[in-house]
């Protein structure tokens, strides 16, 4: 099966500030040229169904616990109404955020206990011929938390994420490395701290390497 007909499910991860965005965009127009069905998606949401629960999540005080349910509610809608018919159809489905980030977030960020997260995956994300759905690459923006914080300041009014301490988002960048570290060939850590042409032209070689888009 050629690569073009084959769907790519790849995920963005990264603190608020990283650049995520910018290079989500870029690389949405990047498939597009190459006659490639895209599927720009995000997470907590996607779906009408989790993007209430995403203003739940954003919004409103709630414990720890309270927080993973939902934000596992809303993948398990997400999975099924979008990801999965995208992938079965060929598409690229190209995610703002998947589960690494309720590890980092939930898990790390809120100190949440890891094995009960790691028992909501393995539920959610359960594949009818086995194994767990996981994107085919995910592109981590690391970037330290004082300059994200930089970037956002007075950019908008902050959610209860964005709202939190430096050193809680110092522990979701921890969680990130743990993640990275456990699955090492899922990811591409990107030094997000640097011009915005360099990181455009590492993600881009991220994807002519592996024959995922054509050279420049």
């Amino acid at each position: 099966m050629s690569h073009a007909s084959t769907g790519l499910f790849i995920s963005f991860e990264g603190i608020d500030g990283a650049g995520k965005s910018t290079h989500i965009d870029m690389l949405a127009k990047a498939f597009d040229a190459a006659g490639r069905r895209v599927v720009l998606t995000r997470e907590p949401g996607g779906t009408p169904l989790a993007e209430k629960l995403r203003t739940l999540v954003l919004n409103d005080a709630m414990d720890p616990l309270s927080e993973s349910l939902l934000m596992f509610a809303a993948r398990r809608d997400h999975l099924r109404q979008v990801i999965e018919p995208a992938l079965a159809r060929g598409e690229v489905v190209l995610c703002d955020r998947f589960t690494d980030a309720t590890f980092a977030y939930q898990g790390h960020g809120r100190g949440f206990d890891l094995a009960v997260l790691g028992q909501l995956e393995r539920w959610v994300q359960a594949r009818e011929q086995g194994g767990l759905r996981q994107p085919d690459l995910t592109l981590w923006f690391d970037l330290p938390a004082a300059v994200a914080a930089e970037r956002l300041a007075g950019a908008r009014l902050p959610d209860r994420f964005e709202s939190q301490p430096q050193a809680f988002f110092e522990r979701v960048s921890a969680g990130y490395a743990a993640r990275a570290q456990a699955e090492p060939a899922r990811f591409v850590r990107i030094d997000a701290n640097q011009p915005r042409e360099r990181v455009a032209a590492i993600v881009r070689d991220a994807f002519q390497r592996r024959g995922w888009l054509p050279p420049a």
